[in-house]
């Protein structure tokens, strides 16, 4: 499951002065703080997603991850008129690493959200995601009535977050991975908002 990174421009290709960036709450869990990405991210996001593991188990990250990609992204979650909102998973507070991964929604009609998420591959089996995911769902900072979000199916820990956190299986689909170069199986999950 992934917040996507496209390529679309660098960092120095955007003024954050133009406009007011609408705001991203902060979230805090037990283990670390969701927070708004910064620019100083992306070095992080570029060492964990050049992990080929990582980035196949994204529909947008490509592998090998091309030079200024990871300043492109962020700069894209930093943007006014995003469609997106990423939280770093920080876990810097609690002598953890200053982003363990990121989590993601992504503006859809009619009241819906589509969550992404990941995290580095040193930090797989610690409940990090699963806990990023609770956060994230519990605070609904869109106001969702209805979330989405979908696991390759050979990614059954993306699976399992997703259940934990209350979603259920909609059903089987395909999406593309832009890392395998292939459309790529996948279970889609919903969760109602109460």
């Amino acid at each position: 499951m992934a917040a996507p990174m496209r390529e679309e421009g660098r960092l120095g290709d955007v003024n954050l002065q133009e406009a007011p960036v609408p705001t991203q709450p902060v979230i805090e869990t037990q283990r670390f703080v969701l927070r708004p990405l910064r620019p100083s991210d992306a070095g992080l996001i570029a060492h964990y997603t050049s992990d080929r593991r990582v980035a196949e188990g994204t529909r947008a990250i490509p592998h090998p991850l091309p030079p200024g990609a990871s300043e492109s992204f962020v700069a894209r979650a930093l943007s006014a008129n995003r469609t997106e909102d990423v939280w770093a998973i920080d876990g810097s507070a609690n002598r953890l690493a200053e982003l363990l991964g990121v989590v993601s929604l992504t503006r859809m009609e009619g009241e819906q959200s589509e969550l992404g998420f990941w995290v580095g591959a040193g930090f797989w089996n610690t409940g990090f995601a699963t806990e990023a995911v609770e956060a994230l769902v519990a605070a609904n900072p869109h106001g969702a009535r209805t979330l989405f979000a979908e696991a390759f199916q050979d990614n059954p820990g993306s699976a399992r977050v997703l259940t934990n956190c209350g979603f259920v299986y909609l059903g089987d689909a395909e999406s593309w991975s832009v890392a395998r170069n292939a459309r790529v199986p996948t279970w889609t999950y919903l969760r109602k908002m109460d």
